[in-house]
């Protein structure tokens, strides 16, 4: 277990370094939830993550031999920046292995507040496996492993959120809600308040399609998933540390997973409303507060926002699955008569007049009759895909419904 003392002891030497962020209530999400909601702007740290205070705290507790050696890290984005940041800041090298499926602002990022301090190597599909190969490197060029969550000094720092936020809120908190990912920032942030704190119930938030450590809670034991859905990239693990495993499994309350479709449109929704930008990560927990709607009546509610660094280019994949969890874009595969006009009578008599086509790929391969096409049908409500159903089967046109065919949908379309 971490001790409160050195969480304390690494919040003073993370002064001047990291930033205590600002705990400021959401008023829309208040209205919305009818409760008092908090959002802990760790989007604001000088790496636009928490990430920094643990990164920083590991690294500048090295002895000098060590810091000699240099540092290797493997992270999906934002350990990796907390790491150049901090390596620049101390004057100390840096390999940092990254996965290239890595957005490529997050490498830009690394690059840019590492500086000649800072080596980037991009490794394998998954956070898991550039971990595995800084691991590697670590042992063949003696050079200190800094773990993005599985360590004490990690964890310490990642608990000085707790910290700023008990600090600065005058009412007893009833539930915080934050991201996990391998779990340093639960295990730092629920050491903290279940000791200054213990009446708030501690919820951690995982993303469905990675949900190690829910998962491993289910188990009784540290779990490692066969497969992730690697698209909330900064949350995405196949197996959590040991140390955090055994911190959350005795301290927290819950651990939820939550659709990235609904993360997705959590994010669309704070840029519109808020203008604030976060990345998948980042909306995790306020994404989750739907869940506990009637929970959350009268309550003080905190959300940590862990993190920004999202990548512009993602927007269009971000509104897409967000419109899908929503009901409101729709594939098939529909079979048209291979004549002149089939399509325009199509458009005519099936599609409502708020109905779009956003998709459309046909390839005439043979002389039969009718020939199928893969059609993305983007609706005003999601209440209007049984009406368009029904004028299909009327019609007798023959189409399979894609959305909940996952492995024909990402062969078509993806």
């Amino acid at each position: 277990m971490i001790s409160l003392e050195n969480i304390r002891a690494a919040a003073e030497n993370l002064k001047g370094v990291s930033v205590h962020t600002p705990l400021m209530k959401n008023e829309n999400l208040s209205e919305r939830f009818a409760a008092q909601v908090y959002l802990k702007r760790e989007d604001l740290q000088p790496v636009r993550s928490y990430k920094l205070r643990g990164a920083y705290h590991k690294i500048s507790s090295l002895s000098e031999n060590d810091a000699k050696s240099g540092v290797v890290c493997a992270s999906a984005g934002n350990h990796a920046q907390g790491v150049a940041f901090a390596c620049r800041k101390l004057n100390i090298n840096a390999v940092i292995y990254m996965p290239v499926t890595t957005p490529a602002q997050k490498i830009k990022q690394v690059k840019l507040f590492g500086k000649e301090h800072i080596e980037v190597v991009l490794k394998g599909d998954t956070f898991d496996d550039a971990y595995n190969e800084a691991l590697q490197y670590s042992q063949t060029k003696n050079a200190v492993f800094v773990h993005p969550f599985d360590d004490e000094s990690v964890i310490s720092g990642q608990g000085t959120v707790g910290l700023e936020i008990l600090e600065d809120t005058k009412e007893p908190i009833d539930f915080l809600f934050f991201p996990v990912g391998g779990g340093g920032l639960a295990a730092g942030v629920a050491t903290v308040f279940k000791q200054l704190s213990p009446e708030t119930k501690l919820i951690g938030v995982e993303p469905e399609g990675a949900a190690s450590m829910k998962t491993s809670l289910e188990n009784g034991k540290n779990t490692a998933l066969t497969d992730i859905d690697k698209f909330v990239d900064g949350a995405a693990v196949k197996r959590v540390g040991d140390k955090t495993f055994e911190i959350c499994q005795n301290l927290l309350d819950e651990v939820i997973a939550v659709p990235e479709g609904k993360v997705c449109s959590t994010i669309l929704r704070l840029y519109n409303e808020e203008a604030i930008v976060v990345e998948p990560a980042g909306a995790l927990s306020i994404a989750a507060l739907d869940l506990y709607r009637t929970q959350l009546e009268g309550k003080n509610v905190v959300c940590i926002v862990s993190g920004s660094n999202n990548d512009i280019t993602r927007m269009e994949e971000i509104k897409e699955r967000s419109l899908m969890f929503e009901g409101l874009k729709h594939y098939f595969i529909i079979k048209f008569p291979q004549r002149p006009g089939a399509l325009r009578e199509f458009v005519n008599d099936i599609l409502g007049a708020h109905d779009d086509i956003t998709y459309f790929q046909f390839t005439k391969k043979n002389n039969r009759e009718d020939g199928p096409a893969v059609v993305g049908i983007e609706l005003k409500s999601h209440s209007d895909l049984g009406t368009l159903e029904e004028k299909m089967k009327n019609k007798k046109i023959s189409y399979q419904h894609l959305n909940e065919q996952k492995e024909l949908f990402t062969h078509l379309i993806l």
